[in-house]
């Protein structure tokens, strides 16, 4: 090192100094300015789940609707993940930070004066795209400013700012949703935005940006093509008919375009997307078990607002404390999983976890009714959210290990790509099984007329009994609350189907293997390149 960069390390840094060795000095102040832009990411979706029948009574949406407004951020957020952390690599981290801020903040804003769903759907795309700069960049940025002795602490704290996000998001919501319309679930975004701006521009440092392979744009757009012809097909067929000439087709090209996708990357020397990881059985378990966790969260969570808010007539910020059970047992057990991994295994913490999912969603599905008191779904909810605290970090860990090391970043990645198709799928599928089941019940009450609406959604039910008189209003909310209950249920049994599935597929196929043993702090930090930042993405 020469001395004048011997005497820039020693001088006071500012934010646009590159981090040393030693770690950058203002470390921790700037690690939670981080995590305060991941809690703003994770917190607008938990925030949506309780506006979704105020958004469907404000914005006249249906179920598909809703569906789509939900799933239009998760969807285009995984499919430009490996994009857009590529594109943060050659740019610059803190830059891909700071225009990824500005997209989801003004996305944010713009979706709040949103007139129809179609207008907040697209906005919800364009929160997606900037929430995908957002969470590659922090992790680049807490490699290069945390000593490798520290970084296990750093990501640790990281995570547990995603775990905040989704436990005061549904409180939040339903606190501003009882004074304020379903605007401010979009609106709570911006001074978050704002103030993690500031707080980058004044302390997290600038990183040098890192060499990268040529991107893959073609790539990208098969990815985001495939995967919104995939999720139409399934989120609008109960309204085109399941035999409609569309919805047939529409699974067929998703094969092709996946196809175009798989041969493209197979030819290609350094690819989006490495698909021969998917021939390693232990990748494709431990990949699965994350996908089929999020798949049952992000679907539970979607139809069990609507009930208590519906059904029970909870208020909103009721109905967010609803969600508290869930989200404090994940959390509780996320403490506690390294405990579990080390006395059972990887593979026997992953069956264990996905036999609570099952246990928890099989309960509520064979047991809830009109009248279920919330003390026993409450129990219910706290099962799945251990199974789930349970499981996560030992599936990551098991992605990673399962592979050779030459493709532990690309494996990390996929990580969170897999996750949040999960959960675009959980929406997708079990929302259009209880939207399906729900028509199909009402189907038998004959409604004609004005009324017949009210054989769409439980929102629109809802809706239309306002404007009937007393006994009327009370026989068909009485007869939509428990078509939507049953069509609930099969949901959740479905979904617990699927995690008892996990649970065959896992106990017998992923190799028995051990809780990884910690990595000396004392080991000198490796040169970062592309390929770390990506490792943890």
């Amino acid at each position: 090192m020469t001395g004048t960069a011997s005497t820039r390390t020693t001088a006071s840094p500012t934010p646009t100094d590159v981090p040393d060795p030693a770690g950058y000095p203002r470390r921790w102040a700037a690690l939670l300015v981080l995590c305060s832009t991941l809690v703003a990411v994770t917190l607008d979706n938990s925030v949506l789940n309780t506006a979704l029948p105020s958004l469907a009574k404000g914005l006249d949406a249906s179920t598909a609707d809703l569906q789509w407004i939900t799933d239009a951020y998760t969807l285009v957020f995984a499919a430009l993940l490996l994009l857009a952390g590529s594109l943060g690599a050659r740019f610059g981290a803190r830059r891909a930070l700071l225009g990824g801020l500005v997209l989801f903040g003004g996305g944010s804003a713009v979706a709040a004066v949103s007139t129809t769903a179609g207008e907040l759907i697209a906005w919800r795309a364009v929160m997606g795209l900037g929430a995908a700069f957002v969470m590659p960049a922090t992790l680049a940025i807490i490699i290069r400013m945390f000593p490798a002795a520290e970084r296990a602490k750093a990501f640790a704290v990281w995570s547990a700012s995603a775990g905040v996000g989704v436990l005061i998001g549904p409180v939040t919501g339903g606190a501003l949703l009882t004074h304020f319309s379903w605007s401010s679930a979009f609106w709570i975004n911006v001074p978050l935005v704002l103030a993690a701006l500031v707080g980058i521009l004044r302390i997290v440092p600038t990183i040098p940006r890192q060499g990268t392979a040529r991107l893959d744009l073609p790539a990208a757009v098969l990815s985001v093509i495939g995967l919104g012809i995939l999720v139409d097909a399934i989120i609008e067929a109960p309204e085109r008919g399941w035999t409609d000439t569309v919805t047939l087709v529409e699974p067929v090209v998703f094969v092709v375009v996946a196809a175009a996708f798989v041969v493209r990357e197979l030819r290609r020397d350094e690819p989006m997307v490495q698909v021969r990881l998917f021939a390693n059985r232990g990748f494709v378990l431990a990949a699965g078990t994350l996908a089929i966790t999020f798949f049952a969260l992000f679907g539970t969570l979607f139809v069990l607002s609507q009930y208590f808010q519906l059904v029970h007539g909870y208020s909103t910020l009721k109905a967010g404390l609803g969600a508290m059970p869930f989200a404090a047992a994940m959390a509780a057990m996320s403490g506690l999983s390294p405990i579990v991994t080390a006395r059972l295994g990887i593979r026997g913490t992953l069956t264990t976890g996905l036999g609570a999912i099952a246990l928890g969603l099989g309960v509520m599905g064979l047991t809830t009714t009109t009248d279920t008191p919330f003390v026993a779904l409450a129990g219910e909810m706290m099962l799945v959210g251990a199974g789930m605290g349970m499981m996560m970090a030992p599936a990551s860990m098991e992605i990673t290990a399962s592979v050779p090391v030459r493709f532990s970043a690309m494996a990390g990645a996929l990580n969170s790509v897999v996750r949040e198709l999960g959960g675009v799928l959980g929406i997708a599928v079990v929302g259009t099984l209880v939207s399906s089941h729900y028509r199909s019940e009402m189907g038998d009450q004959h409604l004609t007329g004005p009324t017949a609406v009210a054989g769409h959604d439980l929102p629109s039910a809802h809706v239309v009994a306002e404007h009937l008189s007393p006994d009327a209003a009370g026989r068909l909310t009485s007869a939509a609350d428990h078509a939507f209950t049953t069509a609930m249920n099969n949901g959740a049994l479905v979904a617990a189907a699927v995690a008892a599935l996990g649970v065959l597929l896992v106990g017998f196929g992923l190799p028995r293997r051990a809780a990884p043993a910690t990595v000396p702090t004392g080991k000198p930090a490796e040169p970062v390149d592309t390929q770390a930042v990506r490792t943890v993405r």
